[in-house]
């Protein structure tokens, strides 16, 4: 998609730094569902092995940048929204989408995890595993923006950043779940990964829902700072970038607040200090997972708008059908997974499951999941190009929901 093109669009509010950002992520998204599903030796988290390697710790450690950005520019776009939607319009407008990608985390995306969404997994006792991931968090957190969007701007902003920056507070006290295991109250999944057993399904909340209710009402709090004129915008957006950077440096280094996981000078060296230093905790997202990954994201949303050339052009076409982009890649990287299985000499049966249980043996080495990223990438592309072609030249409502 040219400039020309993007000029052109239909929905003259989009701001090409913002989809810029989103396209960004969801590419970098793309290659850790890569890596989950291809590499060999597969484990939740490769960063909480002592002898991972760099660069398998910086495979994973760059998708951070992707849930709280995508919670985040979800809520700025809503507030953006305000500025043409009467209140009960918007609210009617978030609850519905709210509950759609809720509808879709369950229903679509679970079955892409397993491919059993009727047998079941049988590692799990042939339950049916439902997986509450980022498109849940979006959906419910929307749900709850659009009641609060009628305190105003302001007071969402408050709410949003007192979550962001005091729920680690309940760490000591909040109850740690299992996210496989399926025997914790409801209530767990609110702030800790756990899992509740309701007959034959599953519900595992991998992503613990209040920290991203925050991260998301302070993105519809501040989407104002998108509204100002561009030099003030971006100044505010490097101002607050550095601020975020630096608290995290001093909140990290002090370890007096902010993650539930201290860091440790490690025996085998300066690098491995540094990593264990930057590994800080997803799952609930913590105050300085927080700030180490939006920060980076405002500093590169300031200068945005100063790049040019095919590869923000291309970013800006894959942030503008995030949806779409989202649901094509899991399952083209399923059928490429199951692929991949067949040629190894594996059933089809064993890979229907979750990908924690694929069987030993199975996967590639960390090039190869490079190259089947850059692979999954090149054969979205013209579905990618062709859908936001279509998305720029009309404004069918529908076309908000995808």
């Amino acid at each position: 998609m040219t400039n020309s093109a993007i000029s052109r669009d239909a929905r003259s509010y989009r701001l090409t730094n913002i989809d810029m950002l989103r396209g960004l992520v969801i590419v970098i998204m793309a290659l850790d569902h890569v890596r989950d599903l291809f590499i060999v030796n597969v484990v939740q988290d490769p960063m909480t092995q002592p002898d991972v390697s760099p660069a398998l710790y910086l495979t994973r450690w760059v998708t951070h940048f992707c849930a709280p950005v995508f919670v985040f520019l979800a809520g700025t776009s809503a507030g953006l929204m305000a500025a043409r939607k009467s209140r009960h319009e918007l609210a009617a407008f978030l609850f519905k989408r709210g509950i759609w990608l809720v509808f879709v985390e369950v229903a679509i995306i679970s079955t892409a995890y397993t491919f059993a969404p009727f047998d079941g997994v049988p590692e799990l006792g042939g339950q049916t595993l439902l997986v509450m991931q980022v498109i849940w968090a979006i959906g419910a957190s929307m749900i709850v923006l659009a009641g609060a969007q009628y305190l105003g701007a302001r007071a969402c902003a408050l709410v949003g950043a007192v979550i962001f920056l005091g729920h680690n507070a309940l760490d000591p006290i909040w109850p740690v779940g299992d996210l496989l295991a399926g025997n914790d109250p409801l209530w767990y999944g609110l702030k800790s990964q756990s899992s509740t057993a309701f007959g034959p399904f599953l519900l595992a909340f991998g992503y613990p829902l209040v920290p991203w209710i925050g991260v998301m009402l302070l993105g519809y709090g501040t989407a104002g700072i998108f509204q100002r004129e561009p030099v003030a915008r971006d100044r505010f957006l490097v101002t607050a970038g550095l601020v975020m950077i630096v608290a995290f440096l001093l909140l990290r280094a002090s370890g007096v607040y902010g993650d539930p996981n201290p860091w440790q000078v490690q025996e085998t060296g300066g690098l491995a200090t540094a990593l264990d230093f930057m590994n800080v905790t997803k799952y609930p997202p913590s105050l300085l997972f927080l700030l180490i990954t939006l920060g980076p994201m405002a500093l590169l949303c300031a200068y945005a708008d100063r790049m040019g050339g095919w590869l923000k052009d291309t970013l800006v076409m894959f942030g503008r059908v995030p949806f779409a982009f989202y649901i094509a890649h899991w399952y083209l990287i399923r059928l490429g997974n199951m692929a991949l299985a067949h040629y190894q000499g594996f059933e089809q049966e064993q890979m229907m499951t979750f990908f924690f249980f694929f069987p030993q043996g199975y996967g590639v080495s960390l090039p190869w999941v490079y190259a089947i990223w850059l692979l999954v990438l090149a054969i979205l592309y013209p579905f990618c190009k062709w859908f936001a072609g279509i998305k720029a030249r009309r404004k069918d409502w529908w076309l908000s929901y995808l």
